[in-house]
């Protein structure tokens, strides 16, 4: 596997400079930007004023804040990286099901969010404390006592709890030495904390973004352990829900099987976005950090029409959150 490369090659050169290139045409040639992180709002480890402070000394000029099912640190995210000259796009990551299995779509939200966008945040949120129950149950089986207090402490505040929040309560109690092997063991897909059976259909969330003007973003595709053939047909019914992107690099990938998806994104005529799915410092990634995507016809999804103003480096618009 190909060493990921960086989005800027030279962070410490964009100093104080308020200026905001453009976008690339293409996605190989893209610097600079990181569609797909996560800050304390939902699982990750920094608030969105530190998130927004670590993209601007790595160079990060266009970034999205796409937290797990909430769009509660936009707002700060957006007022800090006005004051820095970064585009910041309103985002979420939004959970779903297709089939049965879960798959992640990483909302876009140029315009904001709609009245219909913020109910269905409701519901992922009732979705995901019951989620939380059910995990919390499977776990004290192999012996976390008390598992939903434990990751409410690991997670320092009373948002929506996730995965990472039990990885975190499992190292604290000694039963894994590190999230790693709390995902690979009890949390990762098929384990026994890997609980899908909440949420909602991959048609409704879809239609949740379209209804906000936003752009749909099959997220991390690669991830979900499908055939090619099963690729495919998530992505038809994708298609067919109104989605219009997915991530060509989200990560660390490997080089054939980046250039089989772009290969595969092309052929369905979907955008091609990128990101780093940051989390937290001192892990694999950090913001900015990700596979070099190959020369493709993939249309970078910036050039989406709604995203024009931000890809072209206009100042973040006013939205309604």
């Amino acid at each position: 596997m190909r060493m990921p490369i960086e989005t800027s090659l030279d962070p410490a050169a964009c100093g104080d400079d308020r200026s905001r290139p453009p976008l690339a045409d293409t996605l190989d040639a893209a610097t600079g930007v990181d569609l797909h992180m996560h800050s304390r709002a939902s699982d990750g480890a920094l608030t969105p004023t530190e998130l927004v402070d670590l993209c601007h000394a790595r160079g990060i000029r266009h970034m999205a804040l796409s937290d797990h099912d909430t769009l509660d640190g936009v707002a700060e995210a957006q007022a800090r990286a006005a004051t820095l000259g970064l585009g910041l796009m309103p985002a979420a990551e939004l959970s779903c099901q297709w089939r049965g299995q879960g798959v992640h779509i990483v909302a876009l939200l140029p315009a904001g969010a709609s009245d219909g966008f913020q109910a269905g945040l409701d519901v992922l949120t009732n979705a995901r404390e019951a989620r939380s129950r059910e995990i919390a149950h499977r776990l004290e089986k192999i012996g976390l006592d008390d598992g939903l207090a434990r990751a409410r402490h690991e997670a320092g505040s009373e948002r929506p709890l996730g995965r990472p929040d039990f990885a975190a309560a499992l190292v604290t109690a000694g039963l894994v030495p590190d999230r790693a092997a709390a995902f690979k063991r009890y949390l990762g897909a098929g384990k026994r904390g890997d609980v899908k059976m909440h949420w909602p259909t991959l048609e409704t969330v879809v239609g949740w973004i379209r209804e906000s003007g936003g752009v749909a973003v099959i997220a991390h595709p690669l991830r979900y352990g499908m055939t090619r053939r099963k690729r495919d047909l998530l992505i038809e019914a994708f298609i067919a829900a109104g989605g219009e992107a997915a991530e060509l690099v989200s990560g660390y990938q490997n080089p054939g099987s980046t250039f089989d998806l772009a290969r595969q994104l092309h052929h369905h005529g979907l955008y091609g976005s990128l990101g780093s799915d940051f989390h937290y410092p001192g892990g694999a990634l950090a913001p900015g950090t990700v596979s070099p995507a190959p020369r493709s016809h993939v249309v970078p999804v910036w050039r989406h029409p709604a995203l024009a103003e931000f890809a072209a480096g206009a100042s973040s618009p006013s939205v309604t959150l």
